[in-house]
């Protein structure tokens, strides 16, 4: 059966020149993407190399990659990521991993950002059984509920609780986390704006029209699809 995470990967690993700083975000597909790219020693010493994952991160060590810290980065060359699902105009939700502030930053620093994935993350839609993870101070807790229910009524909002100790579930930044779950999805440009601009929200996992391209592998081979 063919992985079609690695042929995404052995796909991605063609848009990286000699010479480039690049950004890695986390997953699976993100990693065989990183063992790729080490397999060529002359091309991994030639690179410079951040990420948003610890997961990530780790690996690249390991592999001998320079690395960077995200916050000695200004520019990248080329940025990949996975995600959850994104749609024709390539907005997405990375709401899994609850990294998104690290990853839009990422994102925004790159000249060109790509999804990495299996077919199946190419919806014609964004699925709403996906929800919107929101990063906000912990001092924020009941201004951000509030505002969420007033701004999308209906809405399901679920703080992240820790399964593994007593408590919050907090972010590498020190914030909280919220899963906000919609039965239909309002206009997206809109909700990008209104989620960010409440008081204490340090950012969300919605990517409104951040992504350049997106590289996928189904059935049909691999695809690269650019937004509409």
């Amino acid at each position: 059966m063919t992985d079609h995470k690695y042929e995404a990967a052995k796909a991605a690993r063609a848009l990286v020149s000699a010479g480039q700083t690049i950004g890695l975000g986390g997953g699976k597909t993100i990693a065989y993407l990183a063992e790729m790219l080490a397999e060529d020693v002359q091309l991994m010493q030639s690179l410079t190399v951040t990420s948003s994952s610890f997961d990530t991160t780790v690996l690249l060590h390991e592999k001998g990659f320079r690395l960077v810290a995200p916050s000695l980065v200004s520019k990248l060359d080329i940025y990949f990521d996975g995600c959850d699902v994104f749609d024709r105009q390539l907005n997405a939700l990375k709401s899994g991993g609850g990294i998104h502030v690290m990853e839009k930053l990422l994102a925004a620093a790159a000249d060109k950002f790509v999804l990495l994935g299996d077919a199946g993350k190419f919806q014609t839609a964004l699925n709403p059984k996906y929800p919107i993870a929101i990063e906000f101070l912990p001092q924020a807790l009941g201004v951000v509920r509030n505002k969420m229910e007033l701004l999308c009524p209906g809405t399901r909002f679920v703080q992240r609780m820790s399964s593994e100790k007593t408590g919050a579930v907090i972010s590498d930044n020190g914030n909280m986390l919220a899963d906000v779950y919609f039965d239909a999805f309002p206009d997206l440009e809109a909700l990008d704006i209104r989620v960010k601009m409440i008081p204490g929200v340090v950012g969300h996992s919605l990517f409104y029209r951040m992504a350049h391209q997106a590289v996928i592998s189904g059935d049909n081979g691999v695809q690269y699809i650019y937004p509409v």
